[in-house]
């Protein structure tokens, strides 16, 4: 059988499956459906992965799966579709490209030429940074009580608040993920 065919299959099957299962409950380990299913866990994640991206799951990190609240609200969803591009997800019948010409990124890695002062790095020019203010600014922030712990995983509560009720009225702070750059969503996600 062939691996996209299995991933449908199996969601089909589960999507057949979580009338079983009442808002909130938890769905079977991916151990328990490979075993059942007779899939490779890769195929589990896939197909927990689609139903998701439906709405009809949620997942939660080193806690499983459960089957979604339903919905109360007729606003749609929002457009993830650049996702499927980002993430290389199966978005249809076009083949997503799976490598990266990287020559763009390595000419931005060149040192400028003398005299030039580049604003596209997101680092301003030494000659332009304020360093004795940010110098003190730095030690204030240091002295408070704090601030040297670490802050959860999943960013600070009043901040993942005010993010979801910017981005719209259907989301909660459980919607909202805060992490410090790139590479640390891929690696909290």
């Amino acid at each position: 059988m062939q691996e996209r065919s299995s991933v449908a299959a199996l969601a089909t099957s589960l999507r057949d499956e979580l009338n079983r299962y009442s808002p909130g409950g938890k769905l079977p380990s991916s151990r328990v459906l490979v075993e059942r299913f007779r899939v490779s866990p890769v195929t589990v994640s896939r197909a927990i992965a689609q139903l998701a991206a439906e709405g009809l799951v949620v997942t939660r990190p080193g806690s499983g799966a459960f089957r979604a609240q339903p919905r109360t609200d007729a606003s749609p969803p929002g457009d993830t579709s650049w996702q499927e591009i980002s993430l290389s997800g199966d978005g249809g019948p076009e083949v997503v490209p799976r490598t990266v010409d990287a020559s763009g990124v390595l000419v931005t890695l060149v040192a400028p030429p003398p005299g030039v002062i580049e604003l596209n790095g997101g680092y301003l020019h030494p000659s332009l940074q304020p360093e004795r203010a940010l110098a003190a600014a730095l030690a204030r922030a240091g002295r408070r009580p704090g601030a040297w712990g670490r802050p959860p995983t999943d960013g600070l509560t009043e901040l993942r608040a005010w993010f979801a009720r910017e981005i719209g009225p259907s989301l909660t702070t459980a919607d909202v993920l805060i992490t410090a750059g790139g590479q640390s969503a891929l690696a909290t996600a």
